[in-house]
């Protein structure tokens, strides 16, 4: 036997649930041609697994690598975590498809600093266009949802109503248009703009074009609010047949889990995902600006923030216990401040919080983002972790955003904390568990079925795993950090990451749906 590839030594977990299995593992033209003893087979590279642990690669279900995919930096950090593909398009916003250049320019100023500026695009795109411009262009796949809030905009602009039937058709035509050039679902951001203004009826739909492929939504209320964005979770899906998953479900594990059961025994098929963190990370627009500030209108947002200042003031009087929850970790023109909590931030520019945050937004253009401690944040918020991530319905995603000096460390380390904390030192999962929630069950939600599995056949997306070292090491303080333990990774077939370094190999496919 003669293999491109061979990992020797290893124990096996495949993705299924069944408990890990000594067995080499043969790779041919990128997918797995054979498990077991095949010590005397020869291969043009050899991969000593002894006293490591074979595992499909992991599938990151909520990622912003929509323009950072194609950095150098961010490859390394999501391959040594064991991540092999991102789930691009979240919470509503992205590139395509887009008709104008006013829908794209709005899905990239708004999203500035969770998604980047795309390298390759610099006019209104079609997914197809977007898709074939990350195939064979990176170390890791992708994968993409179409982002409602993109499609909105395209068709409506910025309008805070309600959708008329042409426009319904506009968008239900983009979303079928989209399905058929090979995203992966729909993606709403129901706190963001334009998203936030969509009603039950115009997302129903849309999701009606879905079939079995998932409405995945950042609901418009976590936390406390929870109830209130699961049940129009609950009423899309039952007006749309649509199955769905829930972005970055986080708050007290008693209501979120209870809200799961009532789910589940309406008949909705429904799933999500969650990071190991108690801080949040997003746009400070979205945490500091009041509704009448019209944030899907740049130029007018920016001038009510100049003129209204009293009215702000007097609204931002109450948030004093908000303030020193955030840390800057865009903001463009003001490098100095990334890292810094935004009381001590104003403290050098000698002003109050409200009135530096004010001129922030001004100066940026909204631009500026933020990782934001959560009101749960101790114990109580680590025992709803825990508990939210045993779930069945539980899948990783980090959210991960890499734009701005100092991030949040989800990005470089969620995967990794998963396995190292999670997995072997409070045993909240078993490696078999842990392979089917960050593997199998993700690339099954995606559709795509040759994914996510050690089985003859699949495509050989593979990591070698010591379970004895797996970590994160990145931290609120050092949020680049790369992860440690995983240090040989096949996507395709082919190794990417080699001794912890990059080969430089770029067979990552623009993954759609089977």
């Amino acid at each position: 036997m003669t293999f491109d590839v061979l990992i020797t030594g290893g124990r096996i977990v495949d993705g299924t649930g069944a408990p890990a299995l000594r067995a080499d593992v043969g790779v041919v033209d990128g997918r797995i041609s054979a498990i077991g003893r095949l010590g005397e087979a020869e291969a043009t590279t050899v991969i000593d697994a002894t006293g490591r642990y074979v595992l499909p690669g992991l599938v990151d279900c909520h990622a912003h690598g929509d323009a950072v995919v194609f950095d150098k930096e961010i490859q390394l950090a999501a391959l040594r975590q064991g991540v092999t593909t991102f789930v691009l398009g979240q919470d509503g916003l992205s590139f395509a498809p887009t008709r104008s250049m006013a829908a794209l320019d709005y899905a990239r100023r708004y999203f500035a600093a969770v998604n980047g500026a795309h390298p390759g695009v610099d006019g209104p795109v079609s997914v197809a266009e977007l898709l074939a411009g990350y195939d064979r262009s990176t170390a890791l796949n992708t994968a993409y949802l179409l982002p409602h809030g993109t499609i909105r905009f395209d068709a409506m602009g910025p309008a805070e109503r309600a959708a008329d039937p042409d426009e319904l058709r506009v968008m239900r035509e983009a979303v079928e248009t989209g399905l058929s050039q090979g995203a992966v679902g729909l993606s709403t951001g129901l706190e963001y703009v334009p998203g936030r203004y969509a009603d039950v009826g115009e997302l129903a739909h849309l999701c009606q074009a879905l079939g079995a492929l998932p409405y995945v939504t950042h609901m418009r209320g976590y936390g406390i609010s929870a109830p209130t964005g699961m049940a129009e979770v609950v009423a899309i899906a039952e007006r749309s047949g649509a199955a769905v998953h829930v972005s970055h479900y986080h708050g007290p594990a008693s209501t979120l889990l209870a809200l799961l059961e009532d789910a589940r025994g309406q008949g909705v098929d429904i799933s999500f995902d969650s990071y190991p963190y108690l801080r949040s990370s997003t746009i400070l627009a979205m945490v500091a600006l009041p509704s009448w500030v019209p944030a899907a209108d740049t130029d007018q947002a920016v001038s009510l923030l100049r003129t209204e200042h009293v009215r702000l003031a007097r609204e931002w009087a109450g948030l004093g216990d908000l303030w020193p929850r955030i840390t800057l970790s865009h903001a463009p023109g003001f490098e100095w401040a990334e890292g810094m909590t935004l009381p001590d931030a104003a403290a050098r520019q000698g002003m109050e919080p409200a009135e530096f945050c004010r001129t922030l937004l001004i100066e940026t253009r909204l631009e500026a983002g933020c990782v934001a401690a959560r009101a749960d944040e101790g114990p109580e918020g680590e025992r709803s972790v825990r508990e939210i991530l045993k779930d069945p319905g539980h899948t990783g995603g980090s959210d991960g955003i890499y734009v701005g000096g100092h991030p949040h460390p989800r990005g470089f380390g969620a995967f990794a904390r998963y396995l190292g904390r999670h997995v072997r030192e409070l045993g909240d999962l078993t490696w078999e568990q842990a392979a089917v929630h960050l593997a199998s069950h993700p690339a099954r939600r995606f559709g795509l079925p040759d994914r996510g599995l050690v089985r003859r056949g699949q495509a050989a997306d593979l990591i070698v795993v010591d379970p004895l070292s797996v970590a994160d090491t990145a931290t609120y303080e050092n949020p680049r950090a790369v992860a440690v333990g995983i240090d040989d990774v096949l996507v395709s077939g082919v190794p990417v990451l080699r001794d912890g370094l990059l080969t430089g190999a770029t067979p990552g496919r623009a993954l759609s749906p089977a």
